[in-house]
């Protein structure tokens, strides 16, 4: 090896490694109070439900309807990012969702429940795939596979502190100053990214370009090495190259069964875990943590192995598929309580692992605000899935006298589909860079 390239890889190793010391730890607590304000709620309906006299097809509806107002903001969110930067729009729509989620404390009735999460979805509508597309700000495609998942792990985190934390505060604080222990958990909850988000205008910069805290020559290889990156990709740079490419919807396709495995499990684990184990609010969140604490070690390894490798095709399918098959497991006669728990975990790594590496896929094909309105389609359509996939469990429940068998098949269905689809949309990964090409 020349001597002279072994200097310049160190270089970059050294550069991207502050980059990533600068911007992952930041953008991945923001990502865990998004997750959290999302998926809360399936904590609150242990207390919530009884007290407002919801059904289990109510709370369905509603964790749901967050993800229609999620759906028709999604794109347009998107493309104002790209144009108005980033710093100012993730601000924006943490300050307004953190604002939402304390007002929920104050539901009475249907309606209102309803309403409120409709409003949440409008609010934080953009804020992931503005994340995801920031990402394209910064880093060249062979590095984004592990970036995206060390970014994604804060779903598992969420859960993993999440659950512990909000099963605290329904059990620690409920009754103190008139208020029900869910309306302490929205309101603190709720609080902590409005905080956020008024940082977020002090910390982030819209690009290397913007950055002082980085040294001419290292904001000189970034945007050499994203130039370069960009020159590869094959799409053009506009929304409408983005909406009538076929593989951006298929990929909006397999995100949907993704989702629907996700969401299953992030609204409904709580509930699962009250009939099958223990209705102590505090242990069903400790309980709750550790199909996430599994999912999070998966995921980093997996994305780890596929920038590694250079493939991606098939550690999304072959995930999927793992997931899928756990989910059918659990539903087996016998398979409940812990060992049920043990095939739940396994479904949560597959679903997490095959995320990690998922966004690699439109991130390689599209560029420019064909990237911003392909990245936001994929994950606004995909995200119709959190509607369905809560809702549809819990009509499920109510008619089979709350057994979860029906809609366990239902979830393995999705996740077998998705991964199936995967081979089919991406069986030729061309004008998608690999390390090492």
């Amino acid at each position: 090896m020349n001597p002279k390239d072994s200097v310049v890889d160190a270089f970059e190793r050294a550069t991207y490694r502050k980059v990533s010391l600068r911007l992952l730890p930041f953008l991945f607590l923001c990502y865990v109070l998004a997750y959290l304000d999302r998926v809360n709620v399936g904590f609150a309906k242990l207390q919530m439900s009884a007290d407002l006299g919801f059904s289990d097809a109510v709370y369905g509806a509603g964790a749901g309807i967050f993800f229609i107002g999620y759906f028709f903001l999604e794109v347009p969110s998107n493309v104002i990012l790209s144009r108005v930067g980033a710093r100012i729009w993730i601000a924006r729509i943490m300050v307004s969702w953190g604002l939402i989620a304390m007002g929920t404390m104050f539901v009475s009735s249907e309606r209102a429940f309803y309403i409120l999460r409709f409003l949440l979805g409008v609010a934080e509508a953009g804020f992931f795939p503005g994340i995801i597309l920031y990402f394209t700000y910064w880093y060249p495609h062979a590095y984004r596979a592990r970036m995206i998942a060390w970014f994604m792990t804060a779903i598992p985190l969420a859960g993993i502190v999440g659950g512990p934390l909000s099963g605290w505060i329904l059990k620690a604080l409920d009754g103190v100053a008139t208020l029900r222990g869910w309306q302490w958990m929205f309101l603190i909850e709720g609080a902590l990214p409005v905080v956020m988000g008024l940082w977020v205008l002090r910390f982030l910069d819209d690009s290397p370009a913007q950055a002082k805290w980085l040294a001419a020559d290292e904001r000189d290889l970034l945007l050499t090495r994203l130039q370069r990156d960009a020159t590869e990709k094959p799409a053009g740079g506009s929304v409408w190259e983005a909406f009538r490419s076929v593989k951006v919807w298929l990929l909006g396709a397999v995100y949907f069964g993704m989702v629907m495995g996700l969401y299953g499990i992030s609204f409904w684990l709580p509930q699962i875990i009250k009939d099958t184990l223990t209705a102590d609010p505090f242990r069903i969140g400790l309980i709750s943590s550790i199909p996430w604490c599994v999912a999070a070690f998966a995921m980093v390894a997996y994305g780890y192995h596929s920038d590694a490798s250079g493939e991606r095709r098939w550690h999304v399918a072959l995930a999927c598929l793992l997931a899928a098959g756990a989910f059918a497991a659990s539903a087996l006669p016998g398979l409940g309580g812990w060992t049920g728990i043990l095939m739940l975990s396994l479904a949560t790594a597959g679903i997490m692992a095959a995320l990690s590496c998922f966004w690699t896929l439109p991130t390689g094909m599209l560029h420019g605000t064909a990237a911003a309105a392909g990245i936001a389609w994929i994950n606004s359509f995909g995200n119709l899935a959190g509607y369905v996939s809560p809702g549809l469990v819990g009509m499920i429940r109510d008619a089979a006298g709350k057994d979860m068998t029906l809609a366990l098949y239902l979830l393995a269905g999705s996740l077998a589909a998705a991964g199936a689809l995967t081979l089919y949309v991406a069986r030729r990964e061309d004008g998608i860079p690999v390390p090492g090409k």
